[in-house]
């Protein structure tokens, strides 16, 4: 895994496929393609946007760096906006928030964007569960995403957009029974990528055990069952860096676009804007055909 900064990403840019941590190849894998990512692709997380402290502003200058970079299509982690779930949250709050997003997301432009849900960004103090700014699905309609996990297809990958907001921070039943049908119904050796705005597995759980996945144990046996498919799981949520391998499937914790809420830090923090020891910023990962992924996080200083 490479960790870059705004000052010295471009002068290294030249060697981050051979820096960066990879994959074994697979056997059998062809040689006249594995040096070539298939895809490459930025995941955002934890944008927290709203109106003050200057957070569309400094938004925007993340997404023009961002855009320097070569990449396929943005991977959206969750929390986009700041908080919507508290109880003390008005609808004229959560709409102004959104308002926030909707400007800044101008700067995706024709670029795709395939986003999962984060704790926050749910209204759940509407009058009631008939309100159309309620729960789930106001956050599908406002992100334009089909539902509230799904799969898509590129260059040969699989992905899943899964939905751990459900008790315990787990997937529910019925996206559990999904998700193995679909694992199931993917031809053999099959690359396979899951985002969950929570971590499945990580290093930062021994930090906060209760927000990542406590279903976590089930979904390793799954992805077990189907190693051969799934490569990758992807996360945000802690605002914190990490790689965790666990039955050769990797485990990335991307840190946060607005490390510290956007705000200075505190006593804990290892520089400004950062959540302990991780800046905020961005991951740009590239997928090969033989399954292997590659990890780059940017730190940006806005």
């Amino acid at each position: 895994m490479l960790f870059m900064n705004r000052r010295n990403w471009i002068k290294k840019s030249a060697l981050a496929a051979a820096s960066a941590v990879s994959l074994p190849k697979l056997a059998g894998a062809g040689d006249d393609h594995a040096n070539e990512p298939v895809l490459k692709i930025a995941h955002i997380t934890d944008t927290h946007v709203r109106p003050e402290n200057d957070v569309p502003e400094r938004f925007k200058k993340c997404l023009d760096e961002l855009f320097t970079h070569d990449f396929d299509f943005i991977l959206n982690g969750g929390d986009t906006i700041h908080a919507a779930d508290y109880d003390d949250i008005t609808r004229e709050r959560t709409l102004e928030q959104w308002a926030v997003w909707d400007e800044c997301s101008e700067k995706f432009g024709s670029t795709p964007v395939y986003s999962c849900l984060g704790n926050h960004d749910m209204w759940w103090a509407a009058p009631d569960e008939n309100d159309e700014m309620y729960g789930k699905q106001y956050v599908e309609k406002r992100l334009g995403i089909p539902h509230r996990y799904y799969s898509f297809s590129k260059n040969g990958w699989t992905f899943f957009i899964l939905d751990g907001n459900n008790s315990d921070v787990t997937l529910d039943n019925e996206q559990k029974e999904w998700l193995k049908q679909k694992l199931e119904g993917l031809p053999d050796g099959s690359p396979a990528l899951m985002m969950s705005h929570y971590p499945v597995l990580t290093v930062t759980g021994r930090f906060y055990p209760n927000d990542q996945h406590s279903d976590a144990d089930e979904l390793a046996q799954m992805f077990y069952q189907h190693r051969d498919k799934v490569k990758c799981c992807i996360s945000g949520h802690m605002h914190l860096l990490d790689e965790a391998v666990y039955n050769g499937i990797r485990y990335f914790c991307n840190g946060a676009m607005s490390g510290f809420w956007w705000g200075e830090g505190n006593e804990r923090s290892a520089g400004k804007g950062y959540y302990h020891e991780t800046p905020p910023g961005y991951a740009i990962l590239h997928l090969f055909d033989d399954g292997r992924v590659e990890r780059i996080y940017h730190q940006h200083e806005y």
